[in-house]
């Protein structure tokens, strides 16, 4: 029975993020909505009263202590927070922006919600005015929204951002900067206590930081759960590949929680290249370790760019004899002319499906068939919920035992089908 008053806590939506901060939001109430709920029955039994009476009890405690937030409503029934803050998102002529929080967050625990990869139109100066952003501008926005936030008196703000900005720029080669440790040492200059960000790209940019800390969500439970839903997908004829030595540890977590053997395509680069397209990728070389023949194969990789490193591995798979593939991205960037590529990939029999969230807002991949997008909007919300109420994250940071309960769940339904058919 986990319930405490939300009063304190509030969200604000930069633009580009506002599409993923009001799904957050919606998935926030029914927490709250749920946890309320539950806390009242538990209650009403502990103490031998009527549930009513005792909503109306938790009411009258949250009117006495913040009336500000929750005098609306009928007192025998939960009255569901706002949560989304109001604020003005000003853009000036030489590109410059501005944040105005519209009423009062002293004392709050503020959470501010950011894509920074939204390359759709979005709306300034109260919706005159729209502009495609690029990541320096969403990151920009995220950093005066952040300082507008502690000049008004935020007792802690976290930042959300779905897509850690230069996560790819987390090692130097040569003479060149440690950009994703950079970006995480501004925000935390301006007084971000936490980030919240899903599948980043190297485990080293979490250990970057003085005082902030950094929670690293994953998509694996979501994504596991669509792939058991699959109709012959998780058959025997079933096998884990990792796209490249990078991504080893990850696909080495779907093989033990699947229980399916795992194997490797190991890639040379030529790294005076730089990646144009799917076509004109800095890969030298590329070869199998493993065997794929007859069998459904499963890749997952963090971020999906131009798409060229997972076309090229595609190609090698089906030469290798792979029957279905399937890749999950938990980054589904989809760069340049990405979406074309995969559609003529597509047409060519090279996969089956990809599996992506809805970290980054995305318009023509989910008209594709072969795209299925996958809602994280509730784990980034039991996070949040979580964490305001000073509560663990373990079970969301590692997964593996709601994982194991959804497949054996899963295997009992089928045993239960396959009984109804004889």
């Amino acid at each position: 029975m986990n319930y405490s008053n939300p009063a304190n806590l509030a969200v604000i939506a930069c633009p580009g993020g506002e599409v993923f901060a009001d799904e957050v939001i919606s998935a926030l109430k029914k927490c709250y909505r749920r946890n309320f709920e539950n806390a009242a029955v538990e209650m009403a039994r502990r103490y031998g009263m009527d549930t009513p009476r005792v909503i109306q009890q938790i009411n009258f405690i949250n009117d006495a202590v913040s009336p500000a937030h929750h005098l609306q409503g009928a007192p025998d029934k939960f009255r569901i927070p706002h949560f989304k803050l109001p604020a003005r998102f000003t853009i000036f002529a030489n590109g410059e922006v501005k944040t105005e929080i519209l009423e009062s967050i002293r004392g709050k625990d503020i959470y501010i919600i950011q894509d920074v990869e939204n390359r759709f139109p979005v709306n300034f100066n109260d919706g005159n005015v729209k502009k495609v952003l690029t990541v320096n501008d969403h990151l920009m926005t995220v950093l005066v929204t952040a300082d507008a936030a502690k000049q008004a008196g935020a007792e802690r703000v976290t930042v959300v951002l779905p897509i850690y900005p230069y996560a790819r720029q987390h090692k130097a080669k040569g003479r060149e900067g440690l950009t994703a440790s950079r970006v995480g040492k501004i925000l935390e200059s301006l007084g971000v206590s936490r980030i919240i960000t899903l599948d980043i790209h190297s485990r080293d940019i979490v250990n970057s930081f003085d005082r902030m800390r950094l929670e690293n969500l994953h998509a694996s439970y979501q994504i596991i759960r669509t792939l058991s839903k699959m109709d012959g997908v998780l058959c025997d004829d079933f096998v884990v590949v990792s796209p490249d030595t990078g991504a080893v540890d990850r696909n080495k977590f779907y093989a033990t929680a699947l229980k399916k053997p795992l194997a490797l395509l190991y890639k040379e680069r030529d790294y005076s290249r730089v990646s144009k397209d799917a076509l004109e990728s800095n890969i030298s070389e590329i070869k199998l370790l493993g065997n794929v023949e007859g069998k459904t194969v499963f890749m997952a990789d963090d971020m999906l760019g131009t798409g060229g490193t997972l076309l090229k591995g595609m190609k090698l798979l089906k030469e290798n004899g792979a029957g279905k593939i399937i890749c999950s991205i938990s980054l589904p960037l989809f760069s340049g002319d990405a979406i074309s590529y995969f559609d003529e990939a597509y047409r060519q029999g090279l996969f089956y499906r990809i599996i992506g969230t809805n970290a980054i807002y995305q318009e023509e991949v989910l008209k594709r068939e072969w795209y299925i997008s996958v809602n994280i909007a509730h784990l980034f919300a039991q996070t949040i919920s979580r964490l305001h109420q000073q509560l663990s994250l373990s079970s969301l940071l590692d997964n593996r035992g709601i994982i194991e309960r959804l497949l054996a769940a899963d295997k009992c339904d089928n045993r239960s089908a396959a009984g109804d058919t004889d």
